[in-house]
């Protein structure tokens, strides 16, 4: 029983981190129809951020302080979106898509070697972070605490930002662009200012998945690529441009992994992969998603 309950605790750890960098990923793509290769790099960003805050003051504060600063990494990554739609992306909206892949790919190979050269090839950690928050018994099974809090944090992501999305204004100014952009435009919409806010907000979420988990994992050169291949993979399985999908297909993929992890760790990948084709045989447009 207490091995049970510590793996479903560890597939939705698992689930909280790929959901955080996938839903910004899905929400891109439902909005601007970009599929943005570089959001990895932000995920990477918001760690290396993270990591580089909580060091510099780590010496002046308590602890419990220092968990606030993994808010400047998202910060850091919304930051950057922010510039990187308007400047760099805008202009190939009216451009074939293989444009804008190369743009987000040139983009991914440009801030992997920025972290370079800013941080070092080294790996920043704030293992204090992750240290401060002791176990926890649940039913019986005894969890680390820090994991508990990132469970926390995604599941407080997903209700936010279904609430943003489904009961504010600006998300149902947000959908009624995704559907039919012209048509939004048409009756005063101002698409652009739509367009750098939902970038703006995927990268958001992906800098705070990278800042969340940089206490156990470090901020490593390379983490980004791994991280969106596993978005893409949850993205397939649950359907790109959908945020119920990426939440369905964030507890899929985590689900296997803790599973693979534990019983098949040779061919843990493959399995996910193969679980995405399958999903793509049957439904090509995935679970959610809008053919």
């Amino acid at each position: 029983m207490d091995t049970l309950l510590t793996q479903i605790l560890n597939s939705l750890f698992y689930a909280s981190i790929l959901f955080l960098i996938a839903c910004g990923l899905s929400l891109v793509y439902g909005v601007m129809r970009i599929v943005n290769m570089a959001h990895g790099s932000l995920y990477a960003v918001g760690a290396y951020v993270a990591a580089w805050a909580v060091g510099l003051v780590a010496s002046y504060l308590h602890v419990s302080l220092l968990l606030v600063l993994l808010l400047i990494g998202a910060a850091a990554a919304a930051l950057a979106g922010a510039l990187l739609e308007p400047t760099l992306l805008r202009p190939l909206y009216q451009r074939p898509e293989e444009y804008q892949l190369l743009m987000t790919f040139g983009l991914l190979l440009i801030l992997e070697d920025l972290m370079r050269m800013v941080w070092g090839p080294y790996p920043l950690t704030a293992s204090a972070l992750s240290e401060f928050f002791p176990s926890i018994s649940v039913l019986g099974a005894t969890y680390p605490g820090y994991n508990i809090f990132v469970i926390v944090v995604g599941g407080a992501a997903a209700v936010g930002l279904w609430a943003f999305i489904y009961r504010t204004r600006f998300g149902i100014l947000l959908r009624a662009t995704s559907q039919n952009m012209r048509m939004a435009s048409a009756l005063g919409v101002d698409v652009k200012r739509i367009y750098v806010q939902a970038f703006t907000i995927g990268c958001l979420m992906a800098g705070l998945g990278g800042a969340v988990v940089m206490p156990l994992s470090g901020a490593v050169l390379g983490m980004g690529v791994d991280a969106l291949i596993l978005a893409f993979v949850v993205v397939v399985i649950g359907g790109l441009g959908s945020l119920e999908g990426a939440l369905v297909g964030a507890l899929i993929v985590g689900a296997v992994r803790t599973l693979g992890i534990m019983y098949f760790a040779e061919i843990e990948l493959a399995v996910l992969y193969l679980i995405a084709a399958v999903v793509l045989f049957l439904r090509p447009a995935g679970l959610f998603g809008r053919a």
